[in-house]
């Protein structure tokens, strides 16, 4: 009915849920007393899940329903620091 208020929840459209797992390794290597050298490797969405973003949730847009992005893939990163 027109200007009836429904039973649905006021929020009932979300999108998917987001699967996302960081890894880091350290390794520290003493070369004298004072002096450090530390390796470091890290991974952010290690498993490459893909995470979807929000479908379209503008009525009026043609693309209402469709998801049009996702989160980045697989990241990776080495570094190496010298300390003193």
């Amino acid at each position: 009915m027109l200007g009836v208020l429904g039973s649905s929840n006021r929020r009932f459209f979300h999108g998917p849920g987001t699967a996302n797992w960081d890894f880091g390794l350290l390794k520290e290597l003493t070369l004298t007393e004072s002096t450090k050298l530390e390796f470091r490797a890290e991974f952010f969405n290690i498993f490459n899940h893909a995470n979807f973003g929000l479908p379209q949730g503008d009525k009026s847009n043609s693309l209402f329903g469709f998801i049009t992005s996702a989160s980045d893939p697989r990241i990776g990163q080495l570094a190496i620091k010298f300390l003193f």
